[in-house]
């Protein structure tokens, strides 16, 4: 992998460091569980980590700034009735988290600012219709309220969480079972990869393939596969011999990679973290300890190995922080929260600088929590580029959208999608109505008496 040129980059001597002891989070056990997610989320405000639970799933919610030995009584968010798969913060509200799980069900949390004071066990909004358990979530990256889930029943739901029902179903693209899916950076399209070893692009409103590949990778194991810049993909992989392998693909001409290359012989399946702003693609191996990064460009071999960060111990899963949550005045360019069997551990990834002031070129405007499209005007076909803010003067938190659910839509699209419906929702509703009827006719009784009056 190396060159006999030096190629110059600003970003040739990004370093990684863990942080002191009592900047981590300590004493907690992470979940056993033997799933390629990535068991942590985090954004400027929560760290979120999936824990052992006895009698169901759950998973610890923590303010960012409660680092040290974490209490044994913690709360957890414990609703689900089986193991929590994976877990992902809404872009768009640093309050809401969506959590999918072995039960089936994707649950929706509103967490309260402070953190939990009891364990949380009422979700705001339970999404069911899946078969079997959802082991992927991925929040739509520009339109409000928008929730794609992959499930291991093969197939794919795209949910209006607002209304609690999926709005897009996906059932018959994929013969077997999904390993990764991501969008690309205004939504538009999602890319798949598949345990049939195919890797394709998807328009999900229109429900058709617009670009396959057969076999990106020649092994057998788990292929992942990402968005990178210019709708370029990158997947990770493994070789026929079982190497790990990463390439970059071009979706207008599939038939060859722009570049593959080999890093090791490892087993752990390499998971992809982008960042659109620098163009540095970060791989992070389950039970490896380190984490690779690589410099994305225009010039052959388009892929430039940068540098690598080792630890002694293993990772059981890892968080990657939004830009917005760094702390620009040290140069720093991405925070990885690294979990350990009974510890979660901040990594920094920094450029190393002299000067105390703004570097414009490492931070250029970057996503911020503002969505750009709301849910039903997606739903309908318009497409919102992402809304870039300038971290000049620091992130500063604005108040973020009030979280609503439309309570009687909810109620009526379960009753429609179970034909046995619940008893319960059935009298509520019933109820419901016979206040309204009672409300029209005082309103009507006190319109006639003010006619009569006038």
């Amino acid at each position: 992998m190396s060159r006999k040129v030096v190629r110059t980059s600003k970003f040739r001597h990004v370093f990684g460091q863990g942080v002191k002891a009592d900047q981590c989070y300590d004493d907690m056990r992470i979940s056993q569980m033997t799933w390629d997610s990535t068991f942590c989320s985090v954004n400027p405000k929560f760290l979120a980590m999936i824990v052992e639970a006895s009698g169901g799933g759950a998973f610890m919610v923590l303010p960012l700034a409660k680092t040290g030995r974490v209490d044994i009584a913690q709360p957890t968010v414990c609703g689900h009735t089986g193991p929590v798969l994976d877990i992902e913060w809404c872009p768009h509200n640093d309050n809401i988290i969506a959590s999918g799980s072995e039960d089936c069900s994707v649950m929706i949390w509103e967490i309260p600012d402070g953190g939990l004071t009891k364990p949380m066990t009422e979700a705001v909004v339970t999404l069911e219709g899946h078969s079997k358990r959802v082991g992927i979530l991925s929040w739509h990256p520009t339109a409000h309220n928008v929730l794609l889930s992959a499930g291991c029943d093969n197939v794919i739901m795209i949910w209006n969480v607002a209304c609690g029902e999926p709005v897009i179903r996906l059932d018959s693209l994929h013969s077997d079972m999904i390993y990764s899916v991501g969008w690309n950076c205004n939504g538009s399209c999602i890319v798949t990869s598949c345990k049939d070893k195919v890797i394709r692009i998807i328009d999900p409103r229109k429900g058709s393939v617009i670009a396959e590949k057969e076999k990106p990778h020649e092994g057998s194991r788990p292929v992942r596969a990402i968005f990178v810049s210019d709708g370029k993909i990158l997947t990770t992989g493994f070789s026929r011999m079982s190497e790990r392998q990463v390439a970059l693909w071009d979706p207008s001409s599939f038939s060859e990679p722009m570049t593959l290359q080999e890093l090791d012989t490892s087993s752990g399946v390499l998971l992809p973290f982008f960042d659109p702003d620098t163009g540095i693609v970060y791989l992070v191996g389950k039970g490896d300890s380190s984490i690779r990064y690589f410099e994305i460009t225009d010039e052959a071999p388009y892929v430039h190995y940068l540098s690598m960060y080792s630890s002694k111990e293993s990772q059981k899963g890892m968080g990657y922080m939004p830009k917005r949550g760094l702390e620009i005045n040290k140069c720093e360019i991405a925070r990885f929260y690294k979990l350990h069997e009974r510890k979660c551990e901040p990594i920094v990834m920094t450029v190393p600088r002299k000067s105390d002031l703004f570097q414009e070129d490492l931070y250029p405007d970057t996503i911020g929590p503002e969505p750009a499209v709301e849910a039903d005007d997606w739903f309908a076909g318009k497409d919102g580029e992402p809304i870039l803010i300038s971290l000049k003067e620091g992130f500063v938190a604005t108040k973020t959208k009030e979280f609503k659910v439309v309570k009687s839509l909810l109620s009526t699209s379960r009753l429609a999608g179970h034909k046995q419906a619940d008893s319960g929702d059935v009298q509520s509703l019933a109820e419901e109505l016979k206040k309204l009827r009672t409300a029209v006719e005082a309103l009507t009784k006190r319109v006639q008496t003010l006619e009569q009056k006038s």
